[in-house]
């Protein structure tokens, strides 16, 4: 690091956990982020002010007026443009040293592979189940680390699929892709705009600290919070061992 960089970073190197080893891992790292909405907005830009060196994010859709509730890597002037673009300008101006790839397609099939192999760890913040499946199923082929999260109404939920340990389960383990189910979303149902704030960030520190390896992940946790009643609960995850993403896959 040079001599801006080392100012740039300097409260995180004065933590004893971090420091220069830890920094350095930081700079050198790889994210992938999927989706750039409520949840990709924090998680993306405290990635980018930590100093992840090079982040990809990825999302087709566009800014509009609804989203700038909680949306908070765009603004106005953002209306109509792409929200990975959108959000990597806002990444570039915060911290220019490193590289941000937008990805302005609906990450999926092969592509989405690649991405996920050539990544240090994988944030999912995405809306839907089939996305989320797809991200959880190439997390599993690749080993990657996977730190998903989810925000609706008041509640939110925030966990770490990590394939490198061999007991971990995976998010198909929580939430069988057979089982179906109607999905929960913002502009049906609403959302506490703080809420995915609060999300993001957390998964945005547990990507951190899986980069430096530093600390206890949620590997094997679900964390809830309820913004409403203030309420947080940690659940233990256990893998399925019938799991047909990730069993016999350790």
């Amino acid at each position: 690091m040079d001599d801006a960089q080392l100012l740039r970073y300097s409260r995180h190197l004065l933590l004893d956990e971090i420091g220069i080893d830890g920094q350095e891992k930081l700079n050198r790292a790889c994210a992938l982020i999927v989706g750039a909405g409520g949840l990709g907005s924090p998680t993306a830009l405290y990635l980018a002010a930590a100093g992840v060196g090079r982040i990809v994010l990825c999302d087709h859709d566009q800014v509009d007026l609804t989203n700038l509730q909680r949306q908070i890597a765009h603004d106005q002037a953002s209306l109509g443009v792409n929200k990975a673009e959108s959000a990597a300008a806002r990444m570039r101006a915060m911290n220019p040293v490193i590289d941000i790839v937008p990805l302005t397609l609906r990450l999926e099939g092969a592509a989405l592979r690649e991405q996920v192999a050539s990544a240090d760890v994988v944030l999912d913040c995405s809306d839907n189940f089939a996305t989320r499946h797809a991200i959880n199923r190439a997390c599993v082929e690749y080993r990657k680390p996977l730190v998903s999260g989810a925000a609706v109404r008041f509640d939110g939920q925030i966990s770490v699929f990590d394939q490198r340990q061999a007991d971990a389960p995976c998010y198909a383990c929580l939430f069988p892709e057979e089982a179906g189910g109607g999905e929960m979303r913002c502009a049906e149902f609403g959302v506490f705009a703080p809420l995915v704030g609060i999300v993001g960030s957390v998964q945005a520190a547990e990507a951190l600290k899986l980069i430096m390896g530093i600390g206890s992940s949620l590997n094997g946790r679900l964390l809830l919070h309820n913004a409403l009643e203030a309420d947080w609960r940690s659940i233990r995850l256990k893998k399925d061992p019938a799991c047909p993403v990730c069993s016999g896959t350790n």
